[in-house]
C-alpha cells in the first residue's frame, strides 16, 4: 500500500538521519523530497516524541540476533 512504502521510506530516512548522512545523499538513496527529510529529522531530533528512535532500535536489535 502506498502508506507502507511512505512509511517504510520514512524509516530509512531515519536510519539515515542517525548516521550522519547528509540531504542530497538521502534523496538520491531513498528518493525522499526534501521536505520530507525535514520533517522526519525534526521528529527524529526536536520534537519530544520518540517514535523513529524506537522502531529503529527495535529493528537494529533484530538484525543483531
Amino acid at each position: 500500500s502506498p502508506e507502507l512504502k511512505a512509511m517504510s521510506q520514512r524509516l530509512v530516512v531515519a536510519k539515515m538521519l542517525t548516521e550522519k548522512k547528509v540531504y542530497s545523499e538521502i534523496v538520491k538513496e531513498t528518493g525522499a523530497s526534501t521536505a520530507t527529510i525535514s520533517r522526519v529529522k525534526r521528529a527524529l531530533f526536536d520534537n519530544d516524541t520518540y517514535g523513529y528512535t524506537l522502531v529503529l532500535d527495535k529493528i537494529a536489535k533484530e538484525e543483531n540476533k
